[in-house]
């Protein structure tokens, strides 16, 4: 009896551990994941799905603003929408834009969102049908006169190029362009190039066809030994180091300067100033329209353009104020020309350019 028992007792074990090697083979147990004493492992959760109205993916942003800026634009963008990872390419409006060039010719344009420094310069892309339609909600809150009646751009903010004058080595601050040209200034003055700034582009299309300055006006300053650099910041810089006494620049730069303590002053001149808005526009072939989209909108919106108004430009949207030192569109007299006539113009403006100062 004892032997017959102690069989039994073996046939149970070895059949016990059969059942239980079924356990780690091909074939899942029905109590594997048990924990012991019979409590069963929490089921895994699934990650949940990323919801298809938020933007997110590469955004790939070329624009001519100051890295400094760009730097703060994308990280308060991406603390709306942080999915989005925002790649940017700065340089200066024209050779921007030739890069856009160059990069259609080969079929390949990586832009997806363009900000670049004036209404001319979209146009132009307009006409070789590179830019989407996107009337953003926002734009409710924007002037119609500054924003493309096809929704292919708008302007951002209020740019004025003003005079900027040394405040060491002008006393009695100018009031008209013409100190640009004056005797007592000879060798004094600076400004931007039209073949780098898109700002100084616009600047040449609008003060050559203007009465009262015309070419005549390019070519005093030529004789007057006026400078030509590359782009605004090294007008700027050269105004508030004293290395020249006069700048033609945009009127932002002068107005943070002056607010760091350097030595500058910024004039609207009594003729009247050239204003650029400095749009964004969405190019048509976007691999990601819906981030484009989202980075349009909240450039244009109340926290884009407090944003704006923090750094120091003058923002366009209604009902959002210009930063100390600066004066809102309102206040100063505007001299402009037809857009349609500046963008048929604008490389044939830019060669005229040259051979006044045989750049």
């Amino acid at each position: 009896m004892r032997l017959l028992k102690k069989g039994s007792l073996l046939v149970s074990l070895t059949a016990l551990l059969v059942f239980s090697g079924c356990g780690t083979s091909g074939q899942p147990a029905a109590n594997q994941g048990a924990q012991p004493g019979g409590k069963q492992e929490p089921a895994k959760q699934e990650a949940p799905k990323q919801d298809a109205n938020i933007p997110s993916g590469k955004l790939t942003f070329y624009t001519s603003q100051p890295e400094d800026d760009v730097t703060k634009l994308v990280a308060a963008f991406n603390k709306k929408y942080p999915d989005v990872k925002v790649e940017s390419f700065r340089s200066g409006t024209e050779e921007v834009t030739a890069k856009l060039q160059a990069e259609n010719q080969a079929g390949k344009v990586q832009a997806d969102v363009l900000l670049l420094a004036d209404a001319v310069t979209f146009e132009g892309l307009k006409k070789q049908n590179l830019l989407a339609s996107y009337k953003s909600p926002e734009l409710a809150k924007v002037p119609k006169d500054l924003v493309d009646p096809d929704g292919a751009y708008s302007g951002t903010k209020v740019m004025a190029t003003v005079l900027a004058v040394n405040t060491q080595k002008v006393k009695t601050p100018p009031t008209s362009w013409k100190a640009l040209a004056a005797a007592e200034s000879k060798d004094a003055g600076i400004m931007p190039s039209p073949l780098y700034s898109g700002a100084a582009a616009y600047n040449v299309g609008v003060f050559s066809r203007t009465d009262g300055f015309g070419w005549d006006f390019f070519k005093s300053l030529k004789a007057n030994n006026v400078s030509v650099v590359k782009g605004n910041g090294a007008v700027l810089n050269a105004v508030a180091s004293g290395e020249k006494s006069y700048g033609m620049v945009v009127d932002y730069l002068v107005a943070r300067e002056k607010a760091k303590g350097s030595p500058v002053e910024l004039v609207y001149p009594s003729e009247g100033v050239p204003v650029i808005t400095e749009p964004i526009g969405i190019l048509k072939h976007t691999a990601n329209e819906k981030a484009a989209q989202a980075f349009v909108d909240f450039v244009l919106s109340e926290d884009g353009q407090k944003l704006a108004s923090s750094i120091g430009y003058t923002p366009i949207r209604e009902g959002v104020e210009a930063p100390k030192g600066l004066k809102s569109i309102n206040q100063f007299k505007v001299i402009s020309s037809e857009i349609s006539k500046l963008t048929e113009a604008r490389e044939a403006d830019k060669k005229q350019f040259t051979s006044v100062f045989g750049q």
